[in-house]
């Protein structure tokens, strides 16, 4: 599908993998994207930095980070630094969800699209290899769209929104693979819960052997680089 390049779409871009590949597949479907990177007060920003150079290396209209603060909260490995990441695969959800992140980032993007006039939001999420966070999960997504649909001016005066989530039900060699098709630079991208100041990968949190295996399952040589390198 080829949309034309007049019209607008917000993309969630943490500058990890997903959302890098994800800004590729809608740019490849012709949409303005307009890349919305939120700094929620995580452990670390070289992902923002990241997101960065993403958004230009894969032609963004713009890029803009929003800033709220949920370690006035706390309650995860993200943001509370009291709580150490897990650095070995745990059963349950793990300490890394961070509690209505998800919920947060996609309100934001949703108010940026209505100002927009965009009635397209991409989005992330993964359901095969997504650690057991209940908001990735595909009855979160529609959801999310349904409520979007019943709370916003342009849905009641018929300009209905949709949340896109490519990557729900692919692996996450699949998703490596999609995005090598679409010409996303991977070197660009920081994956780790704990990566440090310079985007080095500590190579033992959950994103880390998630990311690790897809190269490994692919033919796609591991830009990853770690602090042990």
């Amino acid at each position: 599908m080829n949309v034309g390049a007049e019209k607008n779409a917000v993309v969630l871009l943490s500058g990890g993998l997903d959302s890098a590949t994800v800004l590729a597949m809608a740019r490849a479907q012709g949409y303005a994207c307009h890349a919305l990177s939120v700094d929620y007060g995580q452990r670390h920003h070289a992902e923002l930095a990241a997101a960065e150079r993403v958004a230009q290396a894969l032609g963004a209209v713009e890029h803009r980070v929003v800033r709220i603060d949920l370690t006035g909260f706390g309650g995860s490995a993200l943001t509370d630094a009291d709580i150490a990441v897990p650095e070995q695969p745990t059963t349950g959800i793990p300490l890394t969800y961070v509690p209505a992140r998800n919920t947060i980032m996609l309100s934001l993007a949703l108010a940026w699209a209505e100002v927009l006039q965009a009635q397209d939001i991409f989005f992330g999420v993964n359901a095969v290899d997504y650690s057991g966070y209940p908001d990735c999960r595909p009855e979160y997504v529609a959801a999310f769209e349904q409520m979007a649909n019943l709370a916003t001016r342009a849905a009641v005066e018929g300009k209905r929104l949709q949340l896109h989530a490519p990557l729900q039900h692919l692996s996450k060699a699949e998703i490596i693979r999609q995005g090598v098709q679409l010409g996303v630079d991977f070197g660009l991208t920081v994956s780790c819960y704990q990566a440090d100041e310079q985007g080095r990968a500590c190579g033992v949190c959950d994103s880390c052997r998630l990311r690790s295996a897809g190269f490994a399952a692919t033919a796609v040589p591991d830009p990853t680089r770690y602090r042990t390198a």
